[in-house]
């Protein structure tokens, strides 16, 4: 006498019959397979072998609910940047088997194909429409993983319709070849010639390194640097040049780190016990300068718990001194205009290029200003450093048409005064016949 059927569990039992304690035949196709308390073999083989040719015969209701959950899996992959291993996870498979007994998740093969057809597609959708456009400009920047693998990345900027602006990825592609301006040049090239908008760019915007420079000039483009970058350049080197801020800086980065590690769950208590919100330390970045604000903000806020931790704990991490947090309080006074034009310029569903002008104006006011009021010596040090370099960096962008050009036409900046503005740009605006937004706008009629 036959084994009964093994009770359903999975929606696999509805296709395979248990015929010994270790051993299940397919009711599709007789074969036999080994059964060792699981299911996989057999999910394996029907995927193989009859999962397609079942929704071919499926009834329409059937093969449209699939078509939907297919869908809803691949958005949630494209969404939440999943892996494609997901559909192989214990937990991922017991949830969804609970949503839907019947739903057979693809394989991570079939995942994968369904993936690059809803890219295809949208790539296919956004090619159509960058069609109907008649001039675009480009960002474009390299950087490398964790794993030093290098990669390019090129975005397309452009007002569609109603006048609303839109940008589209063209391309994250992995760089293993030499970052020569030859290189980056072909890469460029060979996105601009795919999405057939070799001949509408207007501008390019990279950061300032000579490769990128240089691989601009190669392509004939007009060219601008990102003002965003050469901000963090600017402050950075203001930062990395005062030793005794350096050193407030390492203090503060150890500090945070050793209450990350392990003793999260003491700052908590003692924040609660003095009716403070729970607020978590913030860790510098090397990379982006604002990270650095951040975390001596926080350390500024939290100085009470973050001290009174300290001392009910075993350590020899050093806490800022009083005179330290002063230094700290006078240098954020001083970058806190930068740290705001760090996040105007950042920016996405507006332009930029138009607020370069009077962002500029703001720091050459505001800073000044700052200098005035009474500070440590390492505070105004770093202050002198920004003005420095703010003038070297920056000046000359309000000379430059485009960017004062960009100002005037863009209608938040309709009452600007015009007399502020440099003669020689006054010239050149009444010979100038188009302008172009450098991080977005189309070529615009004065």
């Amino acid at each position: 006498m036959e084994p009964a059927r093994k009770r359903r569990i999975s929606p696999v039992w509805e296709h395979f019959d248990l015929i010994t304690p270790n051993k299940v035949r397919c009711l599709l196709c007789s074969r036999e397979l080994g059964y060792n308390n699981n299911t996989s073999s057999m999910l394996r083989h029907y995927r193989a072998l009859h999962e397609n040719k079942e929704e071919t015969g499926a009834s329409p209701s059937h093969a449209t609910r699939k078509q939907e959950l297919n869908e809803a899996l691949v958005s949630m992959i494209v969404k939440d940047t999943q892996p494609f291993t997901v559909v192989d996870d214990v937990g991922f498979r017991a949830f969804v088997s609970k949503l839907d007994p019947n739903y057979v998740i693809p394989t991570r093969q079939a995942l994968k194909a369904m993936v690059e057809a809803k890219y295809e597609l949208a790539k296919e959708k956004a090619k159509a429409k960058m069609e109907t456009v008649v001039a675009v400009s480009l960002t474009s920047d390299m950087w490398t993983s964790i794993n030093m693998d290098a990669y390019l990345a090129v975005t397309c900027h452009f007002v569609g319709e109603n006048t609303k602006l839109s940008s589209v990825l063209l391309g994250v592609q992995a760089f293993p070849q030499s970052h020569t301006t030859e290189n980056i040049a072909r890469v460029k090239a060979s996105l601009m010639e795919e999405w057939g908008i070799t001949n509408k760019v207007t501008c390019m915007v990279t950061d300032g390194a000579p490769n990128m420079v240089a691989c601009v000039r190669e392509l004939k483009l007009r060219h601008h640097i990102c003002i965003a970058h050469t901000l963090n350049l600017i402050v950075k080197k203001a930062l990395d040049q005062q030793p005794v801020l350096s050193g407030i800086r390492a203090k503060a980065r150890k500090l945070v780190g050793f209450f990350r590690s392990s003793t999260t769950a003491k700052l908590t208590q003692v924040q609660l016990h003095l009716g403070m919100a729970n607020m978590k330390l913030m860790q510098e970045v090397e990379t982006r300068w604002n990270s650095t604000d951040l975390m001596l903000q926080r350390l500024m806020e939290q100085r009470e718990p973050v001290g009174a931790a300290l001392a009910g704990l075993q350590h020899d991490v050093p806490f800022l001194t009083a005179e330290e947090f002063n230094i700290v309080g006078a240098c954020l006074s001083l970058l806190s205009p930068f740290f705001d034009a760090t996040v105007e310029l950042s920016a996405e569903e507006n332009v930029s290029a138009s607020k370069v002008v009077p962002l500029v104006k703001m720091l050459e006011h505001t800073l000044p200003e700052e200098m005035t009021k009474p500070a440590p010596a390492a505070a105004l040090e770093m202050g002198n450093q920004l003005i420095r370099q703010l003038r070297e960096k920056l000046y000359t962008l309000q000379s430059m048409s485009i960017m004062s050009l960009a100002t005037l036409l863009d209608p938040r900046f309709k009452v600007a005064n015009w007399h502020c503005l440099d003669t020689s740009v006054m010239e050149a605006q009444k010979t100038q016949n188009v302008t172009a937004d450098a991080t977005g706008g189309p070529a615009l009629p004065i």
